[in-house]
């Protein structure tokens, strides 16, 4: 898949798969939805209207209200690419994304997935 169709992909077209993954080991959409409103600055109820309007990606994250800047602080590899080193920055977000997500479904605490500790 080329980096133009991820952009285009709608985010509610691959939000129940974050949901799935998380409550799979025995997390909750509740925080999903956390890492998500953390990274993006999105409020719950600008989220659900992003889901309900299947926003594409690129949209989505252009349109953030306040991308966290302690993002920055998010490293490691997803995809076999290291996070830190996409230089494209639609595609670092997403990747950003993935990497959190991935983080709650190994089971780290909330608090360190938030970049609170850090």
């Amino acid at each position: 898949m080329t980096k133009h169709r991820i952009y285009k992909m709608s985010f509610a077209s691959v939000y129940p798969h974050y949901v799935t993954k998380a409550e799979k080991k025995g997390r909750t959409k509740t925080e999903v939805d956390e890492i998500i409103r953390w990274l993006t600055g999105y409020s719950e109820k600008e989220l659900e209207t992003q889901l309900e309007n299947e926003t594409d990606f690129e949209t989505f994250f252009a349109k953030a209200p306040k991308l966290n800047p302690s993002r920055a602080l998010i490293r490691g590899v997803v995809c076999g690419v290291r996070v830190e080193d996409i230089e494209e920055p639609t595609m670092q977000e997403i990747r950003y994304l993935d990497k959190l997500i991935d983080e709650l479904a190994k089971g780290k605490a909330m608090e360190n997935i938030l970049r609170k500790s850090c």
